[in-house]
């Protein structure tokens, strides 16, 4: 490793570092240098216990009576409203609930028959594949188009008959991020939605729904909000649109009178008419326990850190300078999201390899290797340790 980045420099940044508290809120292993946030989060402090008591007293003791007394009914806005604080946007502006994939196909579908004459959705040839496999076919039901292009060509796809744009923020292989601001107002003055996939954004880095107009937004909650394996997906329908949407898998808890149990249909104001289902209590609670790790934290200061933490990481490696282990990340920090991706040809040796010596990133095939960096948990030591494992393992191959 070059001079200019010394273990001791790497401390002196981790003891000026205004998040080094919030890493005492996380539970990580002891030894392991962890890089696959962006994959999975860690587990936050609480959530064990959180769990037990859901477990135990909510359910093993209190049974049924958690429906009506507790919070278990009112869990997909309420835990909504902590995740809108982290992405810009207002309470009732976003419900958890779902997978992903269904909270787009909603939305997807939702977009569509609002823009009637509309007949095209307009996504990247980058985006996540799970993405353009449900607008694909929420797009074919609706009698309308997936119409995929290379993120260079977006501009000139928008042409009057686009009635939704769907991106992703963050791209997954190597974390090149869209401009929200630049894109969604590309969208607007064409007449469409817009709609973002935030997996690799929210808990990571500012977003900004209500300073940018966004329309609608899904995301996990698995990844930088650390809601545990298996975590439920939020969505985000900007007010002004909530009650000009339909859902278009309407379901009783989307109904005004959920317990009235009428035969017909009315869809309650506000985000809660995009609920379908009985909430996912476990799942819920782990998230709402996860989510205390981020009070008091602002998420500039998380965005600050984690472009510090990839600009050294990308330092790192360069000063290396190790034959075909080459940055495949933007490396201007305001162009790439809470990760750095490095290609070689032998990218699956390099992420077992470091595994094995305690670093674990994760695996895009064919020659991605792909590091997260979850700054509510990683000090600057870690990434230093981290590249430096990397940096080991690449030269021996």
């Amino acid at each position: 490793m070059a001079d200019r980045w010394t273990l001791d420099r790497v401390r002196e940044l981790d003891e000026r570092d205004p998040l080094a508290e919030v890493r005492r809120r996380f539970e990580l292993p002891h030894g392991v240098c962890y890089l696959d946030g962006n994959s999975l989060g860690a587990l936050a402090s609480g959530v064990a216990q959180r769990m037990r008591a859901v477990v135990e007293d909510e359910w093993g003791v209190d049974l049924a009576r958690s429906w009506s007394h507790g919070t278990w009914m009112d869990a997909p806005v309420r835990v909504g409203d902590r995740i809108a604080r982290l992405i810009g946007a207002h309470d009732g502006e976003v419900l958890v609930a779902d997978t992903t994939s269904i909270a787009l196909a909603k939305l997807v579908g939702a977009a569509l028959a609002a823009r009637p004459g509309r007949r095209v959705v307009v996504s990247t040839t980058d985006n996540f594949p799970s993405d353009l496999y449900a607008a694909t076919a929420v797009a074919a039901r609706a009698g309308a188009v997936l119409r995929v292009v290379d993120r260079h060509e977006l501009a000139p796809a928008l042409g009057d008959d686009v009635a939704l744009v769907c991106l992703t923020h963050v791209d997954f292989r190597t974390g090149a991020l869209h401009s929200i601001p630049e894109v969604t107002r590309a969208a607007h003055e064409a007449g469409a939605l817009m709609l973002w996939d935030l997996c690799h954004s929210a808990g990571a880095l500012p977003v900004g729904c209500e300073e940018h107009g966004v329309d609608l937004a899904v995301g996990c909650t698995y990844k930088y909000l650390n809601g545990g394996p298996g975590a439920p997906s939020f969505l985000y329908v900007r007010r002004s649109l909530q009650d000009r949407l339909e859902n278009p898998l309407p379901g009783w808890l989307g109904h005004e009178a959920p317990f009235g149990f009428e035969p017909e249909y009315r869809p309650a104001t506000g985000i809660r008419r995009f609920l379908t289902s009985t909430p996912p209590v476990l799942q819920l609670a782990a998230l709402d326990a996860a989510l205390d790790a981020f009070e008091g934290v602002e998420i500039d200061d998380v965005r600050a850190k984690s472009s510090a933490l990839g600009q050294l990481f990308i330092e790192l490696v360069d000063d290396a300078g190790v034959p075909g282990l080459e940055v495949a990340s933007p490396r201007e920090a305001g162009a790439r999201g809470s990760q750095v991706s490095l290609r070689h040809a032998r990218a699956a040796d390099v992420v077992a390899g470091a595994a094995d010596r305690g670093v674990v990133g994760d695996l895009r095939p064919p020659d991605i290797c792909r590091f997260g960096l979850a700054a509510p948990y990683l000090s600057f030591e870690d990434v230093f340790r981290a590249a430096a494992t990397v940096v080991e393992v690449a030269q021996a191959l």
